[in-house]
């Protein structure tokens, strides 16, 4: 069974930062494009950044200079590097892959979430 498992968050101050990270496990053939989305209370799912399998990244315009996205392709892990992070930060961060199986067969997948809080 595939799964995305997350991990990095936590509370932080304002101007500090965070790495985060998300490992793809189980039977696939290749991963496309990786992204990051998050979710505030009260308010939809957006996409954060994203990142194709050859490496072209696309940013929200609220976090671009801020936030840096990257994968490793042998690990089938993405991350995001979060600076100078601000209480507008605050979410519930979910990593998205974009599939192939070994039967040819393309779908998306969600990790579980994790909280990203900062205090002023």
């Amino acid at each position: 069974q595939v799964q995305l498992v997350e991990s990095g968050g936590g509370l932080v101050q304002t101007g500090e930062s965070l790495r985060l990270s998300c490992a793809v496990s189980g039977s696939i053939a290749s991963i496309n494009t990786m992204a990051w989305y998050r979710q505030a209370p009260g308010k939809q799912r957006d996409l954060v950044a994203s990142i194709t399998s050859g490496g072209s990244t696309n940013y929200a315009d609220s976090v671009k200079g801020r936030f840096t996205i990257s994968r490793d392709n042998a690990k089938n892990t993405v991350y995001l590097q979060m600076n100078s992070l601000e209480p507008e930060d605050t979410a519930v961060y979910y990593c998205k892959a974009d599939l192939r199986n070994y039967y040819n067969y393309y779908y998306s997948k969600w990790g579980q979430g994790t909280q990203v809080t900062v205090s002023s």
